[in-house]
């Protein structure tokens, strides 16, 4: 009776177990799914066009309180301990990316006829800081590198307040006013918040902690595939435009090469880094990977051409289906 009893119980907390290493392996499903989102968006629009743009700051907000419930205080003060690599991750954001959009901006325009407007888009893609996926992409490939990525899109989205008027006006031509206040909460309340009641969570509370963390990773793939997938059905007259396949391979080559850029300088600057791979998928995620939301509600509010929110609308989309097949890649490349 007693062993009957024993080897029931070991069955059920062998089948709890089960439960609970499927949830937390749930991320390895992630890039599956966002391929899935994203054909979706495109064969039936509504599936998705009911997650608009008023969900994205909790959307977000989550992805980061995940990534705080499974980070410390400490990693958090290691980050700052690397100023080189802030500042490498701030000039591929602020200085190779223009670089970037302003030479895809031009030749759409000269080598490939585009209008004028859809120039001034890419620019403008390029202009703007980085993303809070990017964040999420390298918790996802490399979780002790995930807040040195935080403390690096921060700092991007704080000074974009006077930085992406700054460079809009210089590559375009145009004074774009940015709201800062509007910038300063939306940090708050999209990282700071998230970020610190999840440390909290885990420092002060770590049964609940534990018991919450094995339901985040389903829960955060969820929301990463609809905040993939509303961007390209909300906007998805834009990609099928008779502009829109031209546009579609200058905004690839453009994203591609930000990563490339990002990992192969990194490469170059921090030849002795310990950690120089992590490092370089870091640094690929934040110069490759960029607010391109914030570009698409700057078109739309300051040019009258409509035609300048295309660019910026592939761009949402296109940056986080390639940004999430690099995590597909290398954390297959880290299991072997």
């Amino acid at each position: 009776m007693t062993i009957m009893l024993f080897s029931r119980r070991k069955m059920v907390e062998q089948k709890k177990f089960s439960v609970v290493d499927i949830l937390k392996q749930s991320n390895s499903l992630l890039p599956h799914v966002v391929l899935a989102s994203t054909l979706l968006a495109l064969v039936y629009p509504p599936s998705f066009t009911w997650f608009t743009t008023r969900y994205y700051a909790p959307a977000l907000g989550f992805l980061m309180f995940a990534v705080g419930v499974n980070s410390s205080e400490k990693d958090f003060i290691e980050a700052f301990k690397r100023p080189a690599a802030i500042l490498a991750g701030y000039f591929g954001q602020f200085v190779v990316k223009p670089i970037l959009g302003y030479f895809f901006g031009i030749i759409s325009v000269s080598m490939f006829g585009l209008p004028t407007p859809i120039g001034a888009g890419i620019m403008l893609v390029s202009c703007v800081s980085g993303a809070q996926l990017s964040n999420y992409a390298t918790f996802l490939t490399d979780p002790p590198m995930a807040p040195l990525s935080i403390v690096m899109t921060s700092l991007s989205t704080a000074t974009a307040v006077f930085v992406t008027p700054l460079l809009s006006f210089l590559l375009i031509g145009k004074r774009l006013p940015v709201d800062v206040k509007g910038m300063v909460s939306s940090i708050l309340q999209i990282v700071v918040a998230p970020i610190a009641a999840g440390l909290f969570l885990n420092r002060f509370f770590p049964r609940i902690a534990n018991s919450v963390r094995p339901f985040l990773p389903p829960l955060s793939v969820l929301v990463t595939a609809c905040c993939v997938g509303a961007p390209l059905a909300i906007n998805v007259k834009s990609v099928v435009s008779p502009f829109g396949a031209t546009i579609l391979s200058l905004i690839i080559s453009f994203h591609l090469l930000a990563f490339v850029a990002g990992y192969v300088l990194t490469g170059l600057v921090f030849p002795k880094a310990p950690d120089l791979k992590a490092l370089q998928r870091t640094m690929s995620f934040e110069t490759g990977m960029q607010s391109s939301l914030l570009a698409l509600a700057l078109a739309n509010r300051f040019f009258q051409d409509p035609l300048v929110a295309v660019p910026p609308a592939i761009s949402t989309v296109m940056m986080s289906l390639m940004g999430f097949f690099l995590v597909m890649v290398w954390s297959k490349k880290k299991e072997v």
